[in-house]
């Protein structure tokens, strides 16, 4: 999907966490990784501690983390979005921003905007730590996204996700949703433990793919704050390539990489419902998103 060129961009929400001059050796690797392990189970699109290694928590050394990293200077226009994948990011975090501030009201919420961070390989969280095995996640303790770019080569490259900027617009769009859905107070409401083909789980992935898609459904209607359109309609190639990501995170696909299909243990969905929530949410917006209201057999 494209930005327009001439869109200023606001960085005011988003943050990038870069390395400092100092370091810290991190041990007991093998908890770290179950503990994102777990925030992955709970609120991720994608767990892929079971096919990646991600960061080398044994070894690897974590840097102090600085703020900043520059994004006010390099992430200034629509040009830039479309040039640069941290102001990709921006861009699509400003226009979810000015969707959802319209579009809460539909689905019963005062909004409240999400933290978003950009990070470099792993990272603190109010949830634990965020590495890059696991994907970009939502994290209801401090209601933030958290969002390691890298991911979106692994999307590509272990997965099988076709490669565009889309895919990458569809998985934050995906975290959102999740948002949306803690300030609804679906995390409350259901179990998030509960596993299988009709679970709790699955329902509350399906419905954030559907908020994603309500999104994109409107994405070239989002503005900056001038009032200038921030992203020219979707060509069907490129809608194309989000319905691949969403493809490419389902539960039987994912599995069947590991060698063993379980659906009692499924999550967040086949990949066949992934995509389908998600072209309904684009299709009939918000309004049609309720995942938790149909029988087993529709979802």
């Amino acid at each position: 999907m494209t930005f327009n060129e001439n869109a200023k961009l606001d960085t005011s929400g988003v943050q990038k966490r870069g390395r400092g001059a100092k370091t810290a050796a991190i041990g007991g690797g093998s908890i770290g990784l179950l503990i994102v392990a777990f925030l992955a189970s709970q609120f991720l699109g994608v767990d892929l501690t079971g096919i990646v290694g991600g960061v080398d928590q044994g070894q690897q050394s974590q840097q102090e983390e600085v703020e900043g990293g520059g994004l006010a200077e390099e992430c200034q226009t629509g040009a830039d979005a479309n040039a640069q994948i941290d102001c990709r990011m921006v861009g699509v975090q400003n226009s979810l921003a000015d969707f959802w501030e319209t579009e809460s009201a539909a689905v019963g919420v005062t909004y409240e905007q999400p933290g978003f961070i950009l990070y470099e390989g792993q990272t603190s969280s109010a949830c634990g730590t965020a590495s890059n095995a696991v994907g970009p996640f939502y994290c209801p303790g401090d209601s933030s996204m958290y969002v390691d770019t890298s991911f979106f080569q692994l999307l590509t490259s272990q997965l099988g996700a076709q490669d565009g900027p889309l895919a990458e617009m569809y998985v934050v769009a995906h975290e959102w949703g999740h948002h949306i859905q803690h300030q609804m107070g679906v995390f409350d409401t259901t179990n998030r433990t509960d596993t299988g083909p009709t679970s709790d789980g699955v329902r509350i992935e399906l419905q954030a793919d559907c908020f994603a898609g309500a999104w994109l459904g409107e994405a070239a209607t989002t503005e900056t704050a001038e009032g200038v359109t921030l992203l020219e309609p979707p060509t069907r190639d490129q809608v194309d390539v989000a319905l691949s990501a969403a493809s490419a995170v389902g539960d039987d696909h994912i599995q069947g990489q590991q060698g063993q299909v379980n659906p009692e243990s499924f999550t967040h969905g086949t990949s066949e419902q992934r995509v389908n929530w998600f072209v309904t949410g684009y299709e009939q917006g918000t309004g049609a998103c309720d995942t938790f209201a149909v029988s087993g057999n529709e979802l």
